[in-house]
């Protein structure tokens, strides 16, 4: 196994974990009755699974062998909404420097198909940043306050709450899907 596809199977676990960790996040935002950024974090969720979904698919393609990784049971419990978004961010950092690594083995190695496959993916992880960053100063301002809080909550649940971070992004993200 060459170290491309060493370094995109080991990738898988950095997407696979992010899907089950958003899961669990989802879940426990759930269970505090806030359904708006529960079903954001269920959408981040299966978006993580489509995004190994893609590696794979590459991998595939290539004729090179998938490893499937192992997945650890993730966190269940925040101190609050903000901690918990504060790990989002944490984790959406991890994953861009994971594909930023594959991205250098590809160089390296020549592989303009892998770098053509991992454009997308850069652009895709400056959208994830940049919302991340967003909800972590939103919920910031908030601080404490529970109405700032909810309605917070409730413009995740009418789909408006990023409508001005996409805004910047939307036409490099929506061009390359």
């Amino acid at each position: 196994m060459n170290d491309l596809t060493k370094a995109i199977n080991l990738h898988l676990a950095c997407e696979f974990q992010a899907s089950h960790t958003y899961l669990a996040m989802s879940i426990w935002l759930r269970e505090k009755d806030l359904a708006g950024f529960s079903s954001y974090m269920q959408v981040k969720s299966q978006e993580e699974r489509g995004h190994a979904d893609r590696l794979i698919a590459y991998l595939v393609d290539c004729d090179e062998q998938v490893e499937l990784p192992a997945v650890e049971a993730p966190q269940r419990n925040w101190v609050s909404t903000q901690d918990l978004f504060d790990q989002v961010y944490e984790l959406e950092k991890d994953v861009t420097a994971s594909i930023n690594r594959i991205y250098s083995i590809a160089e390296q190695a020549g592989e303009r198909s892998a770098t053509a496959m991992l454009d997308w993916f850069i652009a895709e992880q400056l959208q994830e940043e940049a919302e991340a960053r967003f909800v972590r100063k939103r919920l910031r301002l908030a601080g404490d306050n529970t109405a700032a809080l909810l309605l917070l909550d409730q413009q995740f649940l009418d789909g408006t709450a990023l409508t001005t971070v996409k805004g910047g992004l939307t036409g490099l993200k929506q061009s390359e899907n």
